[in-house]
């Protein structure tokens, strides 16, 4: 069985915390199999992450649309932000990338709205149906009914900002996933999700804060 999260970010985020040699321990010593990191509107630290730590890092973007937050994995550049939604998964399918939709619904993290899912529910490959930092607006059961209405396939992740949150919730696959495969295997996934510690919870204000402070000093 192999652990796979989805969404996670890197000290390279605005917001996240998460440096290469933790990415690194937590491959190693059994708590992940394979990482996705989805940086906002960034891939450079994944790029460099998978040529350092090979095919158990997915490149990722967390890209923020001028309709809300959609993940491109298996990516090979950047895709610009600001573009529409639609826009946004013709760009990451041009580069052979899967469209994973994060926080659906959710308006507090830029969820997409219902409307928008829907118009473009014939591009999307999966969709987070249980996000490990949901806490104070989870819309996991909404995300849920629209996946099985839709037939869209569904993936618990962590969306850690910070190394504490890895492996607090995740997509449990039966072989190593590749881009080809992926979406295969979710058929039969089993998802893990734990109920996130206050730590997961606060560290992106922590880190943007602190990213902010460091800026100032400069």
């Amino acid at each position: 069985m192999f652990k796979v999260d989805l969404h996670t970010h890197s000290e390279a985020s605005p917001d996240g915390g998460i440096r290469l040699d933790s990415y690194e321990k937590y491959l190693q010593n059994g708590t992940l199999d394979v990482i996705a990191i989805t940086d906002h509107n960034r891939v450079d630290f994944a790029l460099n992450a998978q040529q350092k730590l090979g095919d158990k890092i997915i490149v990722g973007e967390e890209i923020m649309t001028s309709e809300g937050e959609i993940i491109g994995l298996y990516l090979t550049d950047l895709v610009a932000p600001g573009q529409t939604a639609a826009e946004t998964i013709k760009a990451i399918k041009a580069q052979g990338g899967l469209v994973y939709i994060p926080h659906p619904f959710e308006t507090v993290r830029k969820g997409l709205h219902p409307k928008i899912m829907d118009d473009n529910v014939k591009d999307i490959g999966i969709i987070e149906v249980c996000n490990g930092r949901a806490f104070l607006q989870n819309r996991s059961e909404q995300a849920v009914v629209w996946a099985r209405l839709n037939n869209v396939k569904s993936a618990a992740s962590s969306d850690a900002h910070g190394e504490k949150g890895l492996g607090g919730a995740y997509t449990r696959l039966d072989s190593f996933p590749t881009r080809e495969s992926l979406l295969d295997l979710l058929d039969q996934a089993k998802l893990i999700t734990n109920r996130p510690g206050m730590r997961a919870l606060l560290y992106p204000k922590y880190y943007r804060l602190r990213k902010k402070i460091g800026d100032r000093r400069a």
